[in-house]
Formats: structure tokens, C-alpha cells, sequence
């Protein structure tokens, strides 16, 4: 088997991925209240709001504390002149190959929670789909962005 990708992306994705993970969790909050209410005119039993409650409670703390280390920990990305390697997942490990010759474009984005953190995700689209390198840091993020661009262009002239 291949050794791990080299390359690991910012620690500041732990505390951005602890705010998105807290926000996105706020959803499932919607639960728990509304059977709250329904077990308020007695067509539901009350002990259902505990359990609810101690589910989105324990989901909310795995998505703003745990899981965002740990993703941390196993994001990988190596840079080659002809392949991209990504190796991610926490229960399912991933491991991906974009053949740099492949690659249509790459960009550069980040939504409000990663630009307080300085932080920017590398998109690289090919025909198929597009692939992601998450939170690296904004300037690490437009040399990784350069690079491919560059390995593309080469790898394209080359055919």
C-alpha cells in the first residue's frame, strides 16, 4: 500500500469546524421543541422529549468538540507533478487520486466562519466531480491553488 499523504491541513480548522459544526447542529434542536409542545396536549409521552433531548445534546457535542479534531487528525494531502493524493475520513477512510492531466480548474473559497480564521479550501474540478483540500491557511491555500494550476497547464501541454 502507498505511504500516507505528507502534508496535513491548518490546526485552526478545529476551532472553525467547532463553530460549523455547533451552527449546522442548531437544526436538529428543532425536534426536541416541537415534540415538547405536542407532549404538552398529551398526544405524545413526556419521558420522548428526555430522549430527544439527550440525543441532540450528545449529537451537538460530537459535532463542536470531538469530531473536528479528529477530522483534523486524519486529513491528508500530497502534491505531485502528476497526482493528487487525498486520504480523509474518520470511520470510512478515503483515499483519492486526481490525475493532475484531469484537472479542468482549481479555486480557491471560504464562507464567512473559515475567513475569520484566515483559512480558504482548495476545490480541484475534474469532468467527473469536484474534490476538496479543506481549511488551509489563505496563503498555503493560493500557492497549493498555483501549483495544480501550474502542473495542470504542463500536464496539458504535454498531451
Amino acid at each position: 500500500m502507498r505511504p500516507d499523504p505528507s502534508q496535513q491541513i491548518d490546526r485552526n480548522a478545529v476551532p472553525a469546524w467547532r463553530i460549523s459544526g455547533g451552527l449546522s447542529s442548531l437544526f436538529w434542536w428543532i425536534f426536541p421543541v416541537v415534540y415538547g409542545f405536542i407532549a404538552l396536549t398529551g398526544a405524545l409521552p413526556r419521558w420522548g422529549i428526555i430522549a430527544l433531548t439527550i440525543l441532540v445534546i450528545t449529537y451537538t457535542i460530537l459535532q463542536a468538540s470531538v469530531i473536528p479534531l479528529i477530522r483534523w487528525k486524519r486529513w491528508r494531502y500530497q502534491i505531485d507533478e502528476h497526482e493528487i493524493y487525498l486520504k480523509r475520513g474518520i470511520f470510512i477512510i478515503t483515499r483519492t487520486l486526481i490525475p493532475v492531466n484531469r484537472i479542468q480548474h482549481v479555486d480557491t473559497r471560504q464562507g464567512p466562519i473559515l475567513r475569520s480564521f484566515n483559512l480558504s479550501t482548495v476545490t480541484i474540478t475534474t469532468a467527473a466531480t469536484v474534490h476538496e483540500i479543506p481549511a488551509l491557511n489563505d496563503e498555503v491555500a493560493d500557492e497549493v491553488r498555483n501549483r495544480i494550476s501550474n502542473l495542470a497547464r504542463a500536464a496539458d501541454q504535454d498531451v
